[in-house]
This record gives structure tokens, C-alpha cells and sequence, in this order.
């Protein structure tokens, strides 16, 4: 398994295309003027609380104030108050906290109105972006995240990622962390940080520390709303939580990000320093990886997956729902079900990339084709949690119901990946069409599913419009060619005058339609 991570940039913003075995499985954008990033931590001023709700709204300098709920303060919140306090005022410049006087616990079960008050001032974490018409959703139980680890102020908690499934390891890795960890901080040790020695754990803890006390510099006479730490660029972002020894190549178009990246991928991995390259050609850094074609093929209403099968995402303002349809699909199964399960099987892989692609979160509710043998329903349901296991979201998934469907829960926490696929009408109608680039495909899938319904001597012709006809045929070898090296059958293309750039139609010799 190779990945590859594609970065383009242009003036405006730059965008990251995760590729796993050179097909496209995330999609990010970082716009420049973007003023709210998950993990950003911005000191802010409590608006007013709201005792029906539990909660308070906070003023962080976006258009609509920031809601913070009872439950995400966190227990520590007092000590955090009494710190930024004096910090803030320059009573404090010991910013290790092994001195700090703790405050006891705030009560988990109790009200609002009873810990913070309005015009009060206190660090807030961005944990959800602004989406839609709301504003962003914010923490005051803060974290710093590493390379390995993750750094909790006002804690003494150590505890381990569940996806380090060794007792002994995990017994290992506390031990460590226990023996370098500075009192006053919590640590949650992150998955990478599985096999790795004391001097790269400590040397992770040692930046973040830096990062904290360089946040804590930033307070004194500090204004409210202001931002004090910001996350890691989104590229870097990307490199700290899923960066692995599979990675295979980091391609980057601007000699800038190239340099901090180089920097950074030295810092993390020294010996994988050299994957990552500076992109020079005249071709189009997303064009030449292919990026661009499968941003068409893969956004939008409908998803096609091999041999005709395909899914329909909607969506709705309360959840997503996902269709699977066998399509035009035929294969050499002796029966409906053993049919039903092997589209099933190619849907929920296409499924887990198509969340992580488009970055849906809340419910989503997928509606599989109907299979009747239990066993059946089980191997789906443990295929669909393993292609999951690799996304960074948090999700939880149900067994399939009694009527087939698969519910699923994902984490958002940015708006989700929208991007338009159709384009303005060649023909000059006033209606939109789906993208031209995805129509050489198309007639593959119709192609592919005519020959092996056709008898072998039953000739084929495509009619289509003279432009597709030349791009067909045209230049060594054509697509025609390929078509006959494949399928062993030569198919006769006609032009078409009257017909539209994106109308084709199959006919046999006789001119009656079979497509």
C-alpha cells in the first residue's frame, strides 16, 4: 500500500489531495483568510451564560458567538480561570504549572451560572469549525496535539490510544511517559507513538511544552478575543496524524511549503526526508496525478464504483443517506445473494472513502441491497468496520438492521466537502450536464456490460458526436485499439452531425438501438 499526498497551491488558498494506491481518499482546502482551525486556542470572553441551555455563549470574534457547553469546561476549569488571571495581569510568569496551586474540581453534574460568569475571560480550543449558519463549538479543556503525544494542561491523567491493542506495549509506553511528564500536565499517548523510545517521546514533549509556554507569553495584557496558539499548518496537520511508513511521495508545487515541508518531515522522519519533491512540470500539478478526474467522477449526486454498480448520496439538513445499486452489473455468481454480496462488499469499501473524501459527519444511513444469509450480513459489517479503521474521524457503526440499512455516526467538525461537478451545457442549452470528462467512462461501463450480453458474431456500433468519434479513434494506440486488445472485438464508431457532444447511443449492423 502506497500513499501519496499531492499539495497545490495557488494566491487565494491551497489544497491537498491524499492519495492511497493512487486513488483519492481526502480532499483538503486551507484558504488563507480561514480564521477558525480544529485545535486553534484563542483567548475569549464569556458572553453571557444560559442557565435553560446549560451552556454559554462566548464572544471568540467571529460573526455569531461560539457555544460552549457545561460538559466540554472541563474539570479543571477553576484552576484554568485563576491561571489566565494571573498570567494575564503579570502576577504569574511560571508558566510550568509545578508550582500552580490547584483548584478543586468542578462538579460534573452541576449548572452554568455557578462556574463562569458574563465579561469573564478564559482559553477556549476550537473543536468544530463554523458550519453552516452556526458558529464555531469550542472547549475550555485544552489539548496540544504532537507528533506522539497529546498534552492536557491542568491534568495528571496518562492514557493510552484503544488502537494499541498490546497490554504490554501499552503498559510500556505509561511507564515512559510517566517518567518524563512535567507535574500539572496530562499526556494521552497517540497511536504512532507505538515502538518508540523515551528520547523521541520526550523530545515531542519538550516542543510542546515550548508551544505552551510560547501560548502563555502571549496573555499577558492580552485583548479578548485573540488568538494565542494556532494549529499547525494544514499540510503539516496532515503529515502529524497520518504520516506512516507507507508514505511514498509528498509532491509539492510551491518552493515555500516545500522548504517547511522538507523541514518538517525531516523533523519527524529524517530518513523519509527525500519523498518529499518540488513539482516543476508546465502539466498541472492535480492534472498530472490524476486528481482532477476523480474530484469529477467522485463528487456529486451519483458514485460509480467497478463494472456498473454505483451509489446515490443525498442529503438531507439532519442526516446523509447512501444507495446502493447493483446497476447494469452482471458477474459469473450462480445466484442473487452471492450478487448482492459481492456489490456490497465493493459498495462499503467506496462507502468508507466517500465519507472521508467529502468529510460527511452526523448520520449517515446507507441502504445496502437486501442479502437473507446471516453470515453474509456479518462479513459486510466486519468488511465496512475494517476499511473504516484508517479514518481519523471518530465513528461508530451499527450492525445492519432487519431492513438492511447500516446506520453510521461520524465526527464533524468542518463543513463538509462540497464540490459542483456538473458544468454549463456544450449544446448551449440553459440546463446543466454532468461533466464531459466522465463521459469516455460512462461508455466503458455500457461497453463493457453489451459485450458480455452480445453474442460474439453480433456486431456493435457506437454513434456518437464526430468530436468524441476522433478522441476515440485518433492517435496510437486509440482507445478503440485498447478496446479490441481487451475485449477481442472491433468496434465500428459513426459519426454523428446531428448529434450532441455528450449523446451516444449503441447499435447493432442493422441500426436498431440495443443502448
Amino acid at each position: 500500500m502506497n500513499r501519496e499526498l499531492i499539495v497545490r497551491s495557488n494566491s487565494v488558498a491551497v489544497d491537498f489531495a491524499l492519495l492511497k494506491d493512487g486513488k483519492l481518499i481526502e480532499l483538503h482546502k486551507d484558504e488563507n483568510d480561514h480564521n477558525f482551525n480544529v485545535g486553534d486556542i484563542l483567548l475569549a470572553k464569556i458572553r453571557k451564560p444560559v442557565t435553560g441551555l446549560n451552556a454559554a455563549f462566548v464572544n471568540v470574534g467571529y460573526e455569531k458567538d461560539a457555544f460552549l457547553h457545561y460538559h466540554d469546561l472541563g474539570p479543571q476549569l477553576a484552576s484554568m480561570l485563576k491561571f489566565v488571571k494571573k498570567v494575564s495581569t503579570g502576577k504569574l510568569k511560571d508558566y510550568s504549572l509545578k508550582n500552580f496551586p490547584f483548584e478543586k474540581d468542578i462538579d460534573k453534574h452541576g449548572t452554568i451560572n455557578h462556574v463562569v460568569k458574563a465579561n469573564q475571560s478564559l482559553l477556549v480550543q476550537i473543536v468544530k469549525e463554523p458550519i453552516s449558519t452556526k458558529g464555531p463549538r469550542i472547549s475550555s479543556e485544552l489539548s496540544i496535539a504532537g507528533r506522539y503525544l497529546v498534552m492536557v494542561p491542568f491534568s495528571d491523567r496518562v492514557s493510552v490510544s484503544q488502537k494499541i491493542e498490546s497490554n504490554e506495549e501499552k503498559d510500556r509506553l505509561k511507564r515512559l511517559v510517566k517518567s518524563i511528564k512535567p507535574k500539572g500536565f496530562g499526556v494521552i499517548i497517540r497511536t504512532v507513538a507505538e515502538g518508540k523510545k523515551v528520547a523521541e517521546l520526550d523530545k515531542d514533549l519538550q516542543n510542546l511544552l515550548a508551544k505552551w509556554t510560547a501560548m502563555c507569553k502571549k496573555l499577558y495584557k492580552a485583548r479578548t478575543p485573540s488568538k494565542v496558539l494556532v494549529e499547525v499548518n494544514r499540510a503539516s496537520s496532515i503529515l502529524r496524524d497520518v504520516f506512516n511508513d507507507t508514505f511514498t511521495g509528498i509532491h509539492v508545487d510551491d518552493e515555500t511549503l516545500f522548504t517547511q515541508l522538507k523541514d518538517y518531515v525531516h523533523e519527524i522522519a529524517p530518513d523519509k526526508e527525500s519523498i518529499v519533491k518540488l513539482y516543476s512540470s508546465s502539466v498541472p500539478i492535480f492534472e498530472k496525478f490524476g486528481i482532477e478526474r476523480q474530484i469529477k467522477t467522485s463528487f456529486g449526486r451519483t458514485a460509480s464504483m467497478s463494472k456498473g454498480a454505483y451509489l446515490v448520496i443525498e442529503h438531507t439538513e439532519a442526516l446523509h443517506v447512501i444507495d446502493v445499486n447493483s446497476g447494469n452489473r452482471s458477474n459469473k455468481a450462480n445466484n442473487q445473494e452471492d450478487t448482492a454480496l459481492e456489490v456490497n462488499m465493493l459498495a462499503a469499501t467506496e462507502i468508507a472513502r466517500q465519507l472521508r473524501l467529502r468529510d460527511m459527519g452526523g448520520i449517515i444511513v446507507v441502504d445496502f441491497i437486501d442479502m437473507i444469509k446471516p453470515a453474509h450480513r456479518k462479513k459486510l459489517f466486519d468488511h465496512l468496520r475494517n476499511e473504516m479503521k484508517d479514518d481519523r474521524a471518530k465513528h461508530k457503526i451499527l450492525p445492519p438492521s432487519k431492513f438492511g440499512l447500516v446506520q453510521i455516526t461520524r465526527q464533524r467538525v468542518r463543513p463538509e466537502v462540497n464540490i459542483k461537478t456538473t458544468e454549463i451545457n456544450p449544446s448551449g442549452s440553459s440546463q446543466e450536464v454532468e461533466a464531459p470528462i466522465v463521459l469516455i467512462e460512462k461508455i466503458n461501463v455500457d461497453l463493457e456490460h453489451l459485450l458480455k450480453n452480445t453474442p460474439k458474431d453480433k456486431g456493435i456500433v457506437l454513434n456518437t458526436h464526430p468530436f468524441i468519434a476522433a478522441y476515440l479513434t485518433k492517435g496510437f494506440p486509440s482507445i478503440r485499439s485498447k478496446w479490441f486488445l481487451e475485449h477481442r472485438k472491433w468496434i465500428k464508431i459513426q459519426p454523428r452531425d446531428a448529434y450532441t457532444y455528450l449523446e451516444y447511443h449503441f447499435k447493432d449492423k442493422d441500426g436498431k438501438d440495443i443502448i
